[in-house]
This record gives C-alpha cells, structure tokens and sequence, in this order.
C-alpha cells in the first residue's frame, strides 16, 4: 500500500531511552483501549431497552457513537490501514465476550449462588446481541473508514466535520439497521424494531454532528503530536487484514 505522511520537523534533543514507540504512533495504543472499551461496554449495556420520548432503543446506543468518533480520528491520523488494524482487533475482543459470557452462563453454579435467573436473563442475550453486533459493527466501522479515507483524498484534507458526518451516515445507516434486525427481531414488534433502527440511526448521527468539535481538537492534537496525517493514496480497501 502507498501512502503519503506529512510530518512535523525532527526532535531537536537526543534520543531518550525510555522513548519506545516511534513518532507517530505513541498515541494509538490509546486509542486503541479506548475504542475497544467502549465497543465492550456498549455490547453489555445493549441488554436493556430504554424509552426517552418517543425515541426507543438499547442503552448502548448512548456510549456507542463514540466508537465511531474514535474510528474518525484513527482513519484521520493514522490511516485506512491502522484503522483497519483496530476494527478487527475490537471484533476479535467482542467474539471473544461472548464466547466466555455463553460458557460461563452454562458452567454449573454453585449452590449456594442463587443468580442464574438474573444471569441468564441478562448476559445471556449477549451472544445473539454480539452475533448482531460483530456483523453490523464491521459493515459500519469498514463503511465508515473506507468513505471517509477516500473523501480526504478527493478533498485534499480540507472540511473534515464533512468527511466525519459523511461517513458517519453512511456508517451508521448500515450499523443500525442491521444490528437491531439480528438481535431483536422476533423479540419485538416490527413497528417497535422500525422505532428503533430511526432512534438509533438519529441519535448516534446527531452525537457524531455535535462532538464535531470535539473531533477537530482530538485531530488537531494528535496530529502535532504525533507529526502524522496519512493520505492514502492507491490503498485497497479490502476490509480482510491481509497485506496490500
């Protein structure tokens, strides 16, 4: 894969020892754990339905959002290709909760714990919550960094709360739509699912809109930190993690 980095000048002092990672990328650790956490936490919080007005949809729609903000900022910074690197880490974690939460459910307790009720009711909708979930968030996160990579291209790098909404909507459309359709529907009503796909769909692009500044001061940062600010030119947006 070709890219093109526009970095900052070279350190002006010597070389640290502690200083382990290269410029460039000492902050993607970070984003990394903060991406996969709240994809974790939000798949937990999804077990319950919440009504505001009359908006309905599953408590991890709330945390959800950021997820794509943070995949934003990673595409931005870093490119299609690290970005590419998160997402399928963030599968792997969420396949692996809900492998442990489906054997731990089926582990016998011990007598004297008397919860299994209130843990299969719960946790144990995790596994078909997370079969939706790992479908939709890959057709969505991908979506989301392909548009929005390919935008900074044709753009120049110019109108980046363009290239964030965009490929939001785009992302989102997908996410929404088949999340809800894989882990509630026989569950719910149709009319109740079509309330919650809109709701879902309008609340995580309506997030994404009003955190656009705060995704200009996370880019803007990280960029002068990092001196990176990757253009992929000619990248293949083949979502499989193998070489390009």
């Amino acid at each position: 894969m070709k890219t093109h980095h526009a970095t900052g000048g070279a350190d002006g002092g010597s070389h640290l020892p502690q200083e382990t990672a290269p410029r460039g990328t000492r902050f993607l650790p970070v984003i990394t754990g903060l991406f996969v956490g709240i994809l974790i936490l939000s798949n937990i919080l999804a077990a319950k339905m919440v009504r505001i007005g009359p908006f309905v949809f599953d408590g991890g729609t709330l945390l959800f959002p950021l997820s794509y903000i943070f995949g934003d900022v990673l595409t931005e910074v870093y490119g299609y290709r690290e970005s590419r690197k998160v997402i399928w880490t963030g599968m792997a974690m969420l396949v692996l909760m809900s492998l442990n939460i489906w054997l731990i459910g089926h582990l016998p307790a011990d007598p004297s714990w008397t919860l299994q009720a209130y843990y299969d009711g719960i946790l144990m909708q995790m596994p078909r919550i997370a079969l939706g979930s790992i479908i939709a968030y890959f057709l969505g996160e991908w979506s989301n960094s392909a548009v929005l990579s390919r935008m900074k291209v044709v753009m120049g790098g110019k109108r980046l709360w363009a290239r964030t909404i965009g490929s939001t909507l785009v992302g989102e459309a997908l996410d929404s739509a088949v999340f809800v359709l894989i882990a509630f529907l026989g569950a719910y009503p149709l009319e109740v699912l079509a309330v919650m796909i809109g709701s879902n769909y309008l609340f995580k692009t309506s997030i994404e809109a009003l955190f656009t500044p705060l995704t200009y001061a996370v880019v803007g940062f990280l960029k002068r930190k990092e001196g990176s600010d990757v253009y992929d030119l000619h990248v293949s947006y083949n979502p499989l993690p193998v070489a390009d």
